[in-house]
C-alpha cells in the first residue's frame, strides 16, 4: 500500500493556504478534492473581502487569525501580484440604537488590535461618501477586496512548485487509524476504489468536515455544522461608481450574519448580500422574490437604490457551527490526540474570516505538524 506523509482532505482557500505552508518544509504532500477543479463551494461564493478582524469576540481564533492573517495576505498578494484594492470600509449608524452599537463594536475592534479605526461624524462621512446617509460610522481601512480565484490559483501553482500534488475528482469514502498512520480509502471519478496511507490527515473539507471527522470516529454534537445560506443581488452598473469604499450596517444580534451589506468589486461592480438563511442542503439557487427584502435594508443607508436597480446574483453556503440565535462559535482547529487520532488535524467551521485567515491558519497547521516528523 502506497504511503505518504501528509493528506490534505480540501482544495478550497483554507486547503491550498495549508499545502502552501507545508510544502516549504516537507516533501510527499497531496491535496484531495471531490471537485473538479480547486475552490468550488464556499471559496468561490462569497464577498471577497479582507477584513480587519472587528466583529469577533477577543482572544479568539477568528480575531487572531484575520488580525494576523489580513497582513499576511496583503504581503503575499504584493509579492505574487495577486489583483487586490485597500479601498477601505464604512460601518454605518441611522439611530441611537444603531449608534449604540457602533461603539461597542468600535471599542471591540481595539481590543482585537486593530489599529487603524476611526469613529467619524456625519459632515466628514459627507465628505468622504456623500451618496450614503449616515449619522456616525465607524472607517476600517485596513478592510480590502481581492480576486479569490487568482489567489487560490497562485496558492495552488506554489504548492505544485514546492514538490506538492493536487488530485481532482477524488472522494473521500473511509478513514482508518492504523499504527501510526491513516488508512485512507477513496474513490475516482470512475467510481474506482484504492487505499492509500498518511502519517498526517488535514481535515479542511469545508462544508463536509463535520463528515469526515464523523467518518475518522469522531462523534461530537459541537462539531456539526448547520448550513447557512446567503444570496447575493448585483447592483445596476450605473449606481456602482455611487460608492468609494465598503458600506456595511451595524450587526443586529438576532441576525447570524454581518447584515446585508455594499461590496464593490475589482472590476467595478457593486453587489448587496449575503443574507442569512439556515437550510438543510446545499443549493446555490439565489431565491429572486427577496429583491424587495434586500432593497428594504439598504435604503436607509443607500438611498440611491431602487428596487428595479436589483437582479440575482450568486448565493453561497456558510459552514457555521452556531444555530439560528445560537451564541458565537470559534473556528475548530484540533489535532485529536485526544480521541486517539494523534495527526489528524481537524479544520471545522471556517466561515468568514476564512479567507482572510487563511495563510495564518496554515501557520497553525504547520506548527501542529511540526511534532510528527
Amino acid at each position: 500500500m502506497e504511503r505518504i506523509n501528509i493528506t490534505i482532505i480540501g482544495a478550497g482557500v483554507v486547503g491550498l493556504a495549508v499545502g502552501y505552508e507545508l510544502s516549504k518544509k516537507y516533501r510527499d504532500i497531496f491535496i484531495i478534492e471531490k471537485n473538479f477543479s480547486f475552490g468550488q463551494e464556499t471559496s468561490s461564493r462569497n464577498s471577497e473581502v479582507i477584513h480587519s478582524g472587528i466583529y469577533y469576540p477577543q482572544d479568539s481564533l477568528k480575531a487572531k487569525t484575520c488580525r494576523e492573517g489580513k497582513i499576511l495576505l496583503y504581503d503575499f498578494c504584493l509579492k505574487y501580484n495577486i489583483p487586490h484594492k485597500k479601498i477601505g470600509k464604512f460601518i454605518v449608524a441611522n439611530s441611537s440604537e444603531e449608534e449604540s452599537g457602533l461603539y461597542q463594536l468600535f471599542q471591540q475592534g481595539l481590543n482585537n488590535g486593530v489599529e487603524d479605526l476611526r469613529l467619524i461624524a456625519n459632515n466628514e462621512i459627507k465628505n468622504l461618501e456623500p451618496n450614503i446617509r449616515a449619522k456616525l460610522a465607524i472607517y476600517s481601512g485596513s478592510t480590502g477586496i481581492i480576486d479569490t480565484h487568482s489567489l487560490m490559483k497562485n496558492l495552488s501553482e506554489q504548492f505544485n512548485m514546492q514538490g506538492g500534488n493536487i488530485v481532482y475528482n477524488i472522494e473521500l469514502v473511509s478513514i482508518e487509524k492504523k499504527g501510526e498512520d491513516f488508512i485512507l480509502r477513496v474513490r475516482n471519478g470512475r467510481g474506482e476504489e484504492f487505499n492509500f496511507l498518511s502519517r498526517i490527515v488535514v481535515n479542511s473539507a469545508g462544508l463536509n468536515s463535520d463528515k469526515i471527522a464523523e467518518m475518522a470516529g469522531i462523534i461530537r454534537d459541537e462539531y456539526k455544522l448547520k448550513y447557512c445560506k446567503g444570496d447575493y443581488f448585483r447592483v445596476h452598473n450605473n449606481k456602482a461608481r455611487f460608492i468609494n469604499r465598503l458600506i456595511y450596517p451595524v450587526p443586529k444580534k438576532e441576525r447570524a450574519g454581518l447584515g446585508i451589506h455594499a461590496t464593490l468589486d475589482l472590476g467595478g461592480g457593486l453587489r448587496l448580500g449575503p443574507d442569512d438563511e439556515y437550510v438543510d442542503r446545499i443549493g446555490y439557487n439565489v431565491d429572486e422574490s427577496k429583491k424587495k427584502i434586500f432593497y428594504e435594508s439598504v435604503r436607509e443607508f443607500l438611498p440611491f437604490i431602487e428596487q428595479e436597480d436589483l437582479s440575482p446574483d450568486i448565493s453561497g453556503i456558510r459552514p457555521r457551527l452556531q444555530g439560528p440565535r445560537e451564541d458565537f462559535r470559534d473556528f475548530i482547529i484540533n489535532d485529536e490526540f485526544d480521541f486517539g487520532l494523534p495527526g489528524l488535524i481537524n479544520l471545522i467551521g471556517i466561515e468568514s474570516p476564512g479567507l482572510t485567515a487563511c495563510l495564518c491558519i496554515a501557520r497553525i497547521v504547520r506548527e501542529m505538524v511540526r511534532k510528527y516528523f
